[in-house]
């Protein structure tokens, strides 16, 4: 059947077929009504996050045949071309979480030894938007990156050196270590694990991605008890509602 036009749906002209020379014309239907930003989270076939992307991507692969499996919560219905033979509509459903084929190369050492790249908007997630001096909440245009042991008495750029701070913590402490400027940290900063850092970098983590990624946190991780937190909210939200 064709799509109702009493819904909003969003119409692409794709390139999706590129390899056969085709241009294919699909709509979408999100699962939350107009809202096409949410991004899905991608692992392997042994269930380690790789990446978040969008709708475009996984349909991508699958039309690829590069999803093995998918789980979590529906969120977008996306209608492709009709067959000219049977009359019919393909039709991908992408949900939340999807696993494509084979197992990432180097997996042990994305678990253990992983080093994630440095940068302001997920060292402030990590913090989770606080001052570690003042314990105050900010938005992230008022914060800064503040190295613990400054870079000038041989501190490193480095994620167990550097902290979020506000502006007017970071300028009382200038160029000394916390103990010289009487200031204390409220925390001590930890570097991510990759999973850690998937669920930094994802623009709205929804609840069963994040029960996902929790599984791959350590339970020693400071991340660890927020998202559990976080988790509990979610689903009393979801009773009470």
């Amino acid at each position: 059947m064709r799509p109702d036009p009493g819904r909003r749906h969003l119409i692409f002209t794709a390139d999706f077929e590129r390899f056969r020379g085709v241009t294919l014309d699909y709509d979408v239907t999100p699962s939350c009504e107009g809202d096409f930003s949410q991004q899905v989270l991608r692992t392997d076939v042994a269930g380690m996050p790789l990446e978040w992307i969008d709708f475009r991507e996984a349909v991508r692969l699958y039309h690829m045949a590069q999803v093995a499996y998918s789980c979590g919560s529906l969120l977008y219905t996306v209608r492709g071309g009709w067959s000219a033979r049977t009359g019919t509509r393909s039709v991908v459903e992408v949900n939340s979480i999807i696993a494509t084929v084979g197992r990432t190369p180097g997996i042990a050492e994305l678990r253990d030894g992983y080093v994630p790249p440095l940068n302001n908007k997920t060292l402030f997630r990590r913090d989770a938007n606080l001052c570690l001096y003042c314990a105050e909440r900010f938005m992230s245009r008022d914060l800064t990156r503040d190295h613990v042991t400054p870079l000038s008495r041989g501190g490193a750029d480095s994620w167990t050196n550097v902290v979020t701070a506000c502006r007017r913590c970071n300028n009382h402490k200038g160029g000394r270590t916390p103990e010289g400027a009487g200031m204390q940290l409220i925390a001590v900063p930890f570097t991510p694990t990759y999973a850690e850092y998937i669920y930094l970098k994802g623009r709205r983590v929804l609840a069963d991605q994040m029960e996902f990624l929790l599984a791959h946190i350590p339970r020693t991780s400071p991340l660890h008890a927020r998202l559990t937190t976080s988790l509990k909210g979610a689903h009393v939200r979801v009773f009470h509602d």
